[in-house]
């Protein structure tokens, strides 16, 4: 039950901060060689088992910059075995009042830019040996209602049936994964959930009683990218703590509800 990833080159988008710290973290932790990108560097460098990621600048909505990020890390590294999509996200916006070019931006950082990175990384990996594989961040967001964030919610649906058209069009050589992730504990958590209080009450929601830790994350993606699952493709793994119980357990007078 080995899930070292020594010798291998993974790419983790939007890597820096949140949820894609904790990847990067497991990452370097599985002994994998961990390229970061996004639009800034970090605010201090990710630091884990003695090992920091090289960070490379790119906006991975812009073809050009995510060609020349992929061309950077083969020349640098030869290959490129591990691509993580995680950079998205969204502003809360109720959508009868979001404009049309905010629903578009949104689309774009959480569906169209993961597909621009994923090509990108398909045609190194097609052409090694030993292929690649790919690991989408999706959301329950995409699942479930998404209120406030719609168009987000939309484009995580897009994600999971994305993760599943690109398994079956890019096999053997790439296995192509995603994760539904639920809420997370992050640096900004207060700006969803409110101060303690308000993090401890939404954590009780979740039948696990608690919002994820960005390493959970992280080991779930390491997982997937790993030879432990190499007979999984196509498939979107809840990590979400069991999911959220029904709004009607709480609302019940009757004794007969659990």
């Amino acid at each position: 039950m080995d899930l070292s990833l020594a010798g291998r080159v993974v790419l983790i988008t939007g890597g820096v901060r949140g949820v894609g710290a904790g990847i990067t973290r497991a990452f370097l932790s599985a002994g994998a060689q961990v390229v970061t990108c996004a639009r800034r560097p970090p605010d201090r460098p990710i630091q884990e088992a003695g090992r920091t990621p090289e960070h490379l600048p790119c906006d991975v909505r812009d073809p050009a910059q995510v060609e020349t990020l992929v061309d950077s890390i083969t020349r640098q590294h030869g290959r490129l075995d591990i691509l993580v999509n995680n950079a998205g996200g969204a502003p809360f916006a109720m959508a009868a009042e979001a404009s049309p070019r905010f629903h578009a931006k949104v689309v774009e950082l959480n569906l169209l830019a993961p597909l621009l990175v994923s090509q990108a990384a398909n045609r190194v990996m097609q052409e090694q040996d030993g292929g690649g594989t790919i690991v989408m961040v999706s959301s329950v967001s995409g699942r479930r209602a998404s209120p406030g964030t719609a168009a987000y919610g939309a484009a995580k649906a897009g994600i999971d049936n994305l993760t599943a058209t690109l398994a079956v069009e890019w096999a053997p050589k790439v296995r192509v994964n995603a994760l539904a992730v639920g809420m997370v504990r992050t640096e900004l958590s207060h700006l969803h959930y409110g101060d303690e209080a308000g993090i401890a009450a939404v954590g009780r929601t979740v039948p696990l009683g608690r919002l994820a830790d960005p390493a959970e994350i992280g080991s779930c993606a390491v997982f997937l990218a790993s030879p432990l699952a190499s007979y999984v493709s196509g498939a979107t793994l809840p990590v979400h703590g069991g999911g959220e119980s029904p709004a009607f357990l709480s609302a019940s007078t009757s004794r007969e509800v659990p």
